[in-house]
Order: structure tokens, then C-alpha cells, then sequence
């Protein structure tokens, strides 16, 4: 199903802000990056797709593809400096793809997959096709799991829906180590070949992995991004939990080089609630596309007519030429 493009909406008013959430924004300061903004804006904008939907052919194996290997392992809590455990003991598991083109020991483009779980069939036969077609880098993918539970209270609402540097510092120095000491892979440095991506609350925890750690990660994947009022515990400086990105702090920040593809479903979560409830995922989204053009960012909003939250349908059809999107600019070798 062909995407068609829709006309621009309008953001939110934006009002004035707090020493507390200015200092999140000076904190959270932009990375210059002369290359990101040369790449042309084909396939940037907003659109509207379905309401019908079929599963891209590069969802399926194919025969002649070579095939990338599926590694994993386990994490405990007790084991974490960072996420020790929120209610008691846990467990997370680990996915890790490696492409069959990967020569060992070379530093890798790679893409994070939050609640990874359920992404590894889905990423493992797109990457697998789409690495040997050559339409995205020969690229890791490391899909890790939460530490459980939904929401707020839970651990992993903390980890996700906290609107802060700490998750990206817990991939950073707890998972990628781990990744490449069991595997003897390397992963590169630059930000322009790191990715993020993620459902729900996992959205919004990419897209902040890339804001506050624009040093580490360029391009955001999200399904029905939860950009609204769910951070737990409370924080002084995003009172609106990640409603503050198309609130405050996406329109108040200088753009960074950051490259993010989205997406809705018509019937997500919360909508038709108000906005006074901060939890109209619809809106929270549509506001997201248009502070984001708005500031001149390479983005793509797909409208999911039709389709529910995180919608299976929605991702069997985009995920591959989301995934082409996300990777323009960087070179394919």
C-alpha cells in the first residue's frame, strides 16, 4: 500500500518554561552535523497510509539470501549499576543479529531495538534481505528486552519512559560491552551509524536515547511513540513526562542531527481524549511531525488510518522501507 502524502498540521502553543526544564535543554544541547544536513529530503514529510494493509515481500525469507545468525543471552538485575531493580529482582534477555556479510572485529553500524522480543523475526528477515539488496548498511541489531511490567511504577516504565540520558547509558555501558565481549563484534562511534527504535513507551525511550545523547545516536524508529504524561517517578524538569519534547523542548532547542521516522495508528491509544490529559497518543504524535518540521529536521510522520497501537499490521508493511528511510546518507559498502 503506497503512502500518500498529507498537508501540514499545526504544533501546540508553546508557553514559557522553568530554570529546571531549561537546564534540560541547555543540558541537551545540539551536535552540529554538516553531513546530515546535506542529505536530500526525498521521502521526508507526512503521510497517510491504509486502511488496508499487507506485509512488505521483504518480510519474508528468501531463497539465495544468505542469512544472519541470532545470538543471545541473559542479564540480571544484579548485575546492573544502573537498573538494579525497581520492585525486586529481574531478568532481561538479550537478541543479537549479526549479518553474514559482518567481517569480525569491525566497528559496525547497528540499530538498538527496545522490548527487542518482539522484533527478532521481523528484523532478522528484513535485515537479512535488505543487507544482501544493499538498500541499508551491513548492520548488528541488538534487541533487548525491558525489565518487565507496563506503566508507571513498573521497571519497565522506568527505563522507557524516564525523559533522560540514563537509558542510553545503560546500552552504552552494560549492554554494548556485553554484546561484544560474548560475540567479538565492534560497533562504530559515530552517531550517523547508530540507530534507535522501538514501540509505545520503547518509542519514546529511543527518541530519548537520540535527544539527550545526540553524541551517540542520529536515527529514531517509533511505532505509536508514547510522547506523553507517563514519566514515574516525577521530574521537575519534564512535568509533562515526554509531552515535553513537542511541548517545549523540540520548538525551544536548536535542531539536532537527528533523523526520526513515525508513526500512528488512527485508533492509538487515548484517542479522541482531550488534551488536557496529556495522553492522547494521536495527538501527542501529530504534534511531534509538526515541531519537527517545524525546526527543519529530516522526519517522516506515517498516519496509520484504520490501525490500533503499535498495530502488527501497520509494522509487517512499513518496517523495511521505514528502515531504507532511517538509513539514507550513510554509506552502503
Amino acid at each position: 500500500m503506497s503512502a500518500a502524502a498529507i498537508s501540514p498540521r499545526a504544533g501546540s502553543a508553546v508557553p514559557a518554561i522553568g530554570v529546571a526544564l531549561a537546564l534540560v535543554l541547555i543540558q541537551a544541547a545540539a551536535v552540529p552535523s554538516a553531513q546530515a544536513a546535506a542529505i536530500s529530503s526525498e521521502g521526508d514529510g507526512d503521510f497517510k497510509i491504509g486502511p488496508d494493509y499487507t506485509p512488505d515481500p521483504e518480510m519474508t525469507p528468501k531463497d539465495g539470501v544468505p542469512k544472519g545468525a541470532t545470538l543471545d543471552f541473559t542479564m540480571k538485575s544484579s548485575d546492573s549499576k544502573i537498573y538494579p531493580g525497581l520492585n525486586g529482582a529481574y531478568q532481561r534477555h538479550v537478541v543479537v543479529y549479526i549479518p553474514k556479510q559482518y567481517v569480525p572485529g569491525t566497528p559496525a553500524p547497528f540499530i538498538i531495538a527496545q522490548d527487542g522480543g518482539g522484533y527478532v523475526k521481523r528484523m532478522e528477515h528484513a535485515l537479512d534481505n535488505l543487507i544482501y539488496e544493499r538498500k541499508v548498511p551491513v548492520m548488528i541489531a541488538v534487541m533487548i528486552d525491558s525489565g518487565g511490567g507496563d506503566s508507571k511504577g513498573s521497571e519497565r516504565g522506568l527505563e522507557y519512559d524516564t525523559v533522560s540520558a540514563k537509558y542510553a547509558e545503560f546500552v552504552e555501558t552494560e549492554v554494548l560491552p556485553r554484546v561484544s565481549e560474548s560475540f567479538k563484534v565492534a560497533f562504530t562511534k559515530d552517531p550517523e551509524g547508530r540507530a534507535t527504535m522501538g514501540g509505545s513507551s520503547g518509542a519514546a525511550c529511543a527518541f530519548t536515547m537520540a535527544w539527550f545523547r545526540p553524541d551517540l545516536y542520529h536515527r529514531v524508529l517509533s511505532y505509536s511513540g508514547t510522547f506523553v504524561a507517563q514519566e514515574s517517578p516525577d521530574n521537575p524538569a519534564s512535568p509533562h513526562g515526554a509531552w515535553e519534547y513537542h511541548e517545549h523542548f523540540i520548538p525551544m532547542t536548536a535542531a539536532k542531527p537527528l533523523r526520526v521516522y513515525l508513526e500512528v495508528g488512527e485508533k492509538d491509544n487515548g484517542a479522541g481524549r482531550p488534551e488536557s490529559t496529556y495522553h492522547n497518543w494521536p495527538m501527542a504524535n501529530e504534534r511531534m511531525a509538526a515541531v519537527l518540521r517545524a525546526k527543519g529536521y529530516h522526519y517522516r510522520y506515517e498516519f496509520a488510518v484504520g490501525a490500533g497501537h503499535v498495530d502488527g499490521r501497520v509494522v509487517e508493511q512499513t518496517l523495511p522501507s521505514a528502515l531504507v528511510w532511517l538509513w539514507r546518507g550513510y554509506p552502503i559498502k
